[in-house]
């Protein structure tokens, strides 16, 4: 499948996705559920090898999506729609169709994406406080934040939104430090 095919099937799936949490009166449970998937994924991808397995039988798929539903609480939904995937071999394109459902629901809602990186994962409720006072300090009516860990950053975070940055890290402390430095040895010479 061409790349511009393969766009276009995960941007259909995810208006469909869309479409159905609308209708269903359950959009914001249907990115909670893509949200705790997108952060399965990523924190054990040996589930992601399983299910693109194409020697894996369609039953033992059937069977951990169905786990992975029950363990994280997923909606019947979105489970649901994750058998449509399998049922049309379609499993494999999961992340783009989860990246342009996220678009989707960004655009629905009024929401920026900001990028949260930091030395460390941070507690739920940080990233709370972080985003509620982006959300102050934008005027934006809704903050998603995406947490990526960086351990280049020794301490502290940067959260990353639209074109602008926020450098709250150590290393950037630094880094201006060393700039400061510099500027003065320069002075002096």
């Amino acid at each position: 499948m061409a790349a511009t095919d393969y766009d276009k099937v995960s941007s259909a799936y995810a208006n469909a996705l869309v479409d159905l949490a609308q209708d269903k009166n359950a959009l914001d449970t249907v990115h909670a559920d893509v949200d705790s998937l997108q952060a399965a994924m990523r924190e054990t991808p040996d589930v992601k090898d399983f299910l693109f397995n194409p020697m894996v039988d369609v039953g033992k798929k059937r069977d951990l999506l169905s786990s992975l539903a029950n363990d994280a609480g997923l909606s019947k939904h979105t489970l649901n729609f994750l058998n449509l995937l399998l049922d049309s071999d379609r499993l494999v394109a999961i992340e783009s169709i989860f990246e342009e459902f996220q678009a989707a629901y960004c655009r629905l809602t009024d929401t920026q994406v900001a990028t949260l990186r930091s030395a460390v994962r941070l507690e739920q409720e940080n990233q709370f406080l972080i985003a509620k006072k982006l959300q102050e300090l934008t005027g934006s009516k809704n903050i998603k934040l995406k947490p990526v860990i960086d351990e280049s950053l020794i301490a502290g975070f940067v959260i990353e939104f639209g074109s602008s940055q926020i450098d709250l890290s150590v290393k950037g402390r630094l880094e201006k430090i060393e700039a400061e430095l510099y500027k003065q040895q320069g002075a002096l010479a």
